[in-house]
């Protein structure tokens, strides 16, 4: 597979060929450097990617070729021989499990092995995990928004940026907590669960009761076939007396379409309301072909609604659904899920919570593909040492200051299980005990220790890739699922709150900040 590279990064890598430093051993971060959409986290996603593409990575003929006829003439065709040997068996990788919560200037990624093939990986990782953690992320907090009980289905494929970004979308919002995706193609790849309904154009494509062909259903317990269409219609009489609405008033091309889907899908049947009027056509017109299809043993599971004022339409929905349940004594009506689309945002959800609402499932597009309010995560990938010499990127602004060195990640909890602090210390550095009092300094009050306590401990990153293999079982994207949704449960809700959080705490011990001061000190 060809290395996705920027083309200084052959640049150089051709420099330090000629300075014959390409074989240095050499570490690198990668992380982020503030949390997104205004939050404290991010979901840390795109490893079992990440991995693949190392297994893959090498120069073909053909790269090494192209590669020819775009650095300099001068460039010595030894170091292109040199290329075309090239693979990642040197390397080992260390990661924090993908779906872990991660905290701003926290390694998510370390690389270690030659100095020439760890800066050419950089561009590669920042593509497969910035994206994925960030649209991961986005899913996560729509999933907070809308609570436990509520589906959610992303349906973000003609919204997303080019068929890539809607695949990746597809997958790492299901990481981040939502349950389906309407994407056929990601549905495939990637054993998500696929979820579908019928389109606006559907319904308009029919425009008299005469188009519904065929017209008869098999009732579920057996029996010789029924004309739906005219039991439609029978129950639609007796629907609109019940809500005391003009039956003319129900569009008759809509009716045609419902009978029509719901003798394709009779186990299937689920209702756009919103073609037309949701009070006077749709609703009735989808209680009559339900309670038409009720009649012959199979039950709708579900309506739709794609316009309008969702949280009150969904109320006043449920109140008709109910209203037919009892009148006709079916109890299961009353709880046809009842589901909403429309450019739902985090906005959107807030004021579903606000105003209260009878929505059961929420189709969500643009705003959770696209991360408008955050088009990238902005993970940085940053030499930490080289030689065996510690590497500092010195600069007036300490939140672009990178922590030198080959670390460890610790984790801290306290009683309750929650997360309370991320610990960087030296590779060589004894690890820390739960119960044991540790002197620290919290990055951006580095003029100050501090004391803690930890009731847990645990150490964040696994060696996922050795030798030029995966060394580590990868779980399955369900498995990923389940531990990114236990992860963001076991956050404190002030470190959870997606508004004005409470900023999480990432610390070094003062080893590693002696370090640091005495690389500062020598770089003055």
């Amino acid at each position: 597979m060809a290395p996705l590279a920027d083309l200084y990064q052959l640049s150089m890598a051709y420099g330090h060929w000629r300075a014959r430093r390409h074989r240095a051993p050499a570490a690198a971060e990668l992380f982020f450097r503030r949390g997104p959409f205004g939050g404290s986290f991010a979901l840390g996603a795109g490893l079992a990617e990440a991995l693949r593409c190392l297994r893959a990575f090498r120069f073909s003929n053909a790269d090494v070729a192209y590669l020819r006829s775009v650095l300099p003439s001068t460039t010595e065709d030894a170091f292109f021989e040199y290329l075309s040997t090239l693979d990642a068996s040197e390397v080992t990788v260390a990661a924090v499990p993908e779906g872990s919560v991660v905290f701003p200037r926290v390694p998510f990624l370390q690389v270690k092995g030659p100095l020439l093939v760890v800066q050419l990986l950089e561009t590669m990782l920042l593509c497969l995990v910035n994206y994925a953690s960030l649209v991961a992320t986005n899913a996560a907090r729509f999933r907070f928004l809308a609570g436990p009980d509520v589906k959610l289905i992303e349906m973000g494929l003609r919204r997303a940026q080019g068929p890539d970004g809607a695949l990746s979308a597809s997958k790492y919002s299901y990481i981040g907590g939502f349950d389906s995706t309407s994407n056929v193609l990601a549905g495939k790849l990637y054993d998500i669960p696929v979820r579908g309904t019928i389109a606006h154009s559907f319904i308009m494509s029919f425009t008299s009761l005469e188009e519904v062909q065929p017209r008869e259903v098999l009732p579920q317990g057996g029996g010789e076939p029924v004309d739906l269409l005219a039991l439609a219609v029978s129950w639609l009489q007796r629907v609109c007396e019940l809500l005391q609405t003009p039956p003319e008033r129900a569009n008759q091309g809509e009716l045609a379409a419902f009978v029509s889907y719901a003798v394709t899908f009779p186990g299937n049947f689920q209702g756009l309301l919103d073609t037309y009027c949701v009070r006077r056509s749709g609703l009735p017109n989808f209680c009559a072909v339900a309670l038409a299809l009720q009649q012959l043993g199979y039950r709708a599971i579900g309506v739709r609604l794609d316009s309008g004022d969702l949280a009150k339409q969904s109320k006043e929905i449920r109140g008709v659904l109910r209203a037919c349940g009892a009148h006709f004594q079916v109890p299961w009506f009353e709880s046809i899920p009842i589901a909403v689309s429309n450019d739902i945002s985090e906005q959107s959800l807030e004021e579903f919570s606000r105003e209260g609402s009878e929505i059961d499932v929420i189709g969500i597009g643009t705003n959770l593909v696209t991360c408008p309010l955050q088009p990238s995560l902005g993970c940085v990938y940053k030499l930490v040492e080289v030689n065996g010499s510690p590497c500092l990127k010195l600069t007036e602004d300490e939140e672009k200051m990178t922590i030198p060195g080959t670390k460890m990640i610790y984790r801290l909890s306290d009683a309750a299980g929650h997360p309370f602090m991320d610990l960087m210390a030296l590779e060589e550095e004894p690890s820390p005990r739960a119960g044991q009092e540790l002197v620290v300094r919290v990055l951006g009050q580095l003029g100050e220790t501090s004391k803690v306590v930890p009731t847990t401990v645990e150490s964040l990153h696994r060696t996922y890739f050795r030798d030029g293999q995966v060394c580590e079982p990868l779980p399955s994207l369900t498995e990923v699922r389940t531990h990114a949704q236990v992860s963001l449960s076991l956050l404190n809700p002030a470190h959870r709150r997606l508004h004005d959080p409470q900023p999480y705490p990432v610390a070094v011990t003062e080893r590693l900040h002696q370090l640091l001061t005495t690389l500062q000190q020598a770089s003055q």
